[in-house]
């Protein structure tokens, strides 16, 4: 708990944390209209509320992950090392997981912009039928864990772990989700 309080008494923690709210914010743009295009699909006075509760689970989400992802990063130890004439390096279980999150992030990134230019097919019958207010909820939170990857990706590699201990690092970005996420709900579509 001191190295938490320690942490946001320097002025380093506060710039940390104002680029990585940014960051977040930037980041949860997708966010946001994913979940205007997926809450649209309610009758218009569930919206709001769709809206309000996926914004909330999208945080805790981010949150979750967070605690995982960091715990995945902090294995530095080189699980393989190669040496050759011309390069030398080793693999450890953080580059793993940067180079497959970075494949990740190409791949849906592809299939998406894919998906949009491809259009929707003209065959497909269009029901007009309402899907279930939890059916949109649980979409919300499935595709934002997806789209969360991002954001809290750049958050682990931010906020260094060696200069803030792994408590400050880890209130530096909770507490930059937790900013970003209040944003997003306070400037979110009614």
């Amino acid at each position: 708990m001191m190295e938490i309080l320690h942490t946001f008494l320097l002025p380093s923690a506060w710039v940390a944390l104002l680029t990585l709210a940014f960051l977040e914010i930037v980041l949860g743009i997708d966010n946001i209209v994913f979940l205007s295009i997926m809450s649209s699909k309610l009758p218009e006075h569930q919206q709001p509320k769709a809206r309000f509760i996926g914004l909330l689970l999208a945080m805790l989400a981010r949150i979750a992950l967070l605690f995982g992802v960091s715990l995945l990063m902090r294995l530095t130890q080189p699980i393989f090392s190669f040496h050759a004439s011309w390069i030398d390096g080793s693999i450890t279980g953080q580059s793993i997981i940067i180079l497959l999150g970075g494949l990740f992030l190409i791949y849906k990134s592809v299939t998406e912009v894919h998906h949009k230019i491809e259009g929707a097919d003209e065959n497909v019958n269009i029901n007009t039928k309402h899907p279930s207010f939890w059916r949109i909820i649980a979409e919300i939170v499935a595709l934002d864990i997806i789209f969360s990857f991002d954001s809290v990706l750049t958050a682990v590699g931010m906020v260094s772990f060696r200069d803030f201990g792994y408590g400050g690092a880890m209130a530096i970005m909770i507490t930059a989700i937790i900013v970003a996420v209040l944003m997003m709900m306070f400037f979110r579509p009614n």
